[in-house]
């Protein structure tokens, strides 16, 4: 199945989704053409393209055909299907995956339209958005799992909810986040917690230019600015774009923070800990579990819920020392770069590395623990070029 195949890659996926209105948000892009973002989409690096076929979203099975002649990228027909019809129907025009909501259908139809898509050679993206329909999904045996942060009743967003169920989904289904992802941070907090992909439509039928936008959320490296001690430099920081935001609660540092300070939700606050970790408020945890040389021990794990998802190569990357660099390189799964990096450095580090996040703090600073504007935007910049 070529949406299923297209979704099992490495690394984060993203369903790319073409919509010209949202009940809950109005028009977002009412001169949308199919086509020509499912073409551009698919040229940007989604894994998947999702069409709106519903008149709710100003939608119809044109759109999916316009779509299917354009580009060779797997298709989701997106919209409230019930019945055999509506799934040949969308085989017909073209789609690859079909949507099967489970607010809108029980377990015998569910079951016998799964049954019925796989005869079509079609994918079923199966949706829950509460924990009941999760186990629904999995005691239906549905192999791609979508959550819901979108409350279809209210339209409210709970993108907490949906990151422990993402978290709760087992390892063996292809699970997609669906819905409030607008920055590069809000997708990687969903990658994290397990999802494979994430699909976005909102955020990029609103952007200026939807196909850049849909670049700037798959990139990678994250950025990290860290020891931040003053709320003045968290909102610098964020202002330049950068994705995590670090806060060191270690005493004996000069970048000490006694708690995490405010943050939005479009980045991931990180609470850094040496020896002994403790209740944070922070969205994920590095953890150094020695002192090493100094305050900061050279490799720490990345934690989410205390489950590692990252490690952290914290050490000085300077020219003099390429080993460091092909050793990193070498690292298997996620790898943050710290230790050294600064505006100047980090783009032969990012060259040589290609690491998940990079992270840097002393080499941002006019005193200890008081950040330089100035050079906080150009290594973010530097970093996200």
């Amino acid at each position: 199945m070529r949406f299923a195949d297209a979704l099992s890659r490495p690394g984060l996926g993203a369903i790319a989704e073409v919509k010209r209105r949202s009940p809950s948000a109005g028009d977002l892009r009412p001169d949308a053409d199919p086509a020509r973002l499912a073409a551009q989409f698919g040229s940007a690096g989604a894994a998947a393209v999702s069409v709106l076929v519903d008149e709710r979203f100003a939608g119809t099975l044109d759109d999916l055909r316009a779509a299917r002649a354009a580009t060779d990228t797997p298709l989701l027909g997106k919209g409230f299907f019930s019945t055999e019809d509506h799934l040949r129907e969308l085989k017909e025009a073209g789609a690859d995956a079909v949507l099967l909501i489970l607010r809108d259908l029980d377990d015998e139809t569910c079951a016998r339209l799964l049954a019925f898509a796989h005869d079509l050679e079609l994918d079923a993206l199966v949706e829950a958005h509460d924990a009941a329909e999760l186990q629904r999904a999995m005691a239906l045996d549905a192999p791609i799992v979508g959550i819901n942060a979108r409350d279809l009743t209210t339209f409210d967003i709970d993108r907490r909810t949906q990151l422990q169920l993402v978290a709760r989904a087992p390892k063996d289904r292809i699970v997609i986040a669906e819905s409030g992802v607008h920055t590069r941070a809000q997708g990687a907090a969903a990658e994290l917690a397990g999802a494979d992909a994430i699909l976005v439509g909102s955020a990029l039928m609103r952007a200026t230019d939807p196909q850049a936008k849909l670049r700037e959320l798959l990139s990678r490296p994250l950025v990290k600015v860290c020891g931040l001690t003053r709320q003045e430099d968290v909102d610098a920081a964020v202002e330049a774009g950068a994705d995590l935001l670090g806060f060191i609660h270690v005493e004996r540092s000069p970048r000490h923070a006694r708690d995490v300070l405010d943050t939005p939700d479009t980045t991931l606050a990180v609470s850094v800990f040496v020896e002994e970790t403790r209740e944070t408020s922070a969205d994920l945890v590095q953890f150094y579990p020695d002192r090493g040389a100094g305050v900061r021990g050279r490799e720490a794990m990345l934690l989410r819920d205390g489950v590692q998802v990252a490690s952290v190569l914290d050490q000085p990357w300077q020219e003099t020392d390429p080993v460091h660099w092909s050793r990193a390189a070498a690292a298997e799964g996620r790898v943050m770069l710290a230790g050294g990096l600064g505006p100047e450095n980090v783009q032969d580090a990012i060259a040589a590395v290609r690491p998940w996040a990079v992270d840097a703090s002393s080499s941002l600073e006019s005193e200890p623990g008081v950040k330089d504007h100035e050079r906080v935007r150009a290594y973010v910049e530097a970093a996200r070029a």
